[in-house]
């Protein structure tokens, strides 16, 4: 049976993640990542969160990262495949980020937004 993305849930990118998959930048995903990936595409399961679109603007902003066109084209772009979707960032996801498990290993606020952020993609809340 083939690996295929969870059947509830979309698969969140982090920030970098985001950026090779766009960029088809290929060879710097594992080869596991990059088929969950083109499954979830094919899915229309993507997502990324809030935050990502913050950190690209920063990277992009401090010259740590450059895109050949503006950022905001280049999220609109990156966007425009059917099932893409931002996920936002409210006050759940902010309380989700500081309760994670095992709280010293991911420091960085933005990472722990991005991986509270899949925690609840992955497995949505029944409403």
């Amino acid at each position: 049976m083939p690996n295929r993305p969870p059947a509830r849930g979309r698969l969140v990118l982090d920030t970098q993640v985001w950026v090779w998959a766009v960029e088809g930048m290929t060879e710097r995903l594992d080869p596991k990542a990059l088929t969950a990936i083109e499954q979830a595409a094919r899915a229309s399961t993507l997502a990324v969160s809030a935050i990502s679109v913050w950190e690209l603007a920063m990277l992009v902003k401090r010259g740590r990262l450059r895109l050949t066109t503006a950022v905001s084209s280049w999220i609109e772009a990156s966007l425009r495949p059917p099932g893409v979707r931002i996920i936002p960032v409210g006050a759940a996801l902010a309380l989700d980020s500081i309760q994670l498990p095992d709280f010293d290993h991911h420091k960085d606020p933005a990472d722990r937004l991005i991986v509270a952020t899949a925690r609840r993609a992955r497995h949505p809340p029944d409403l």
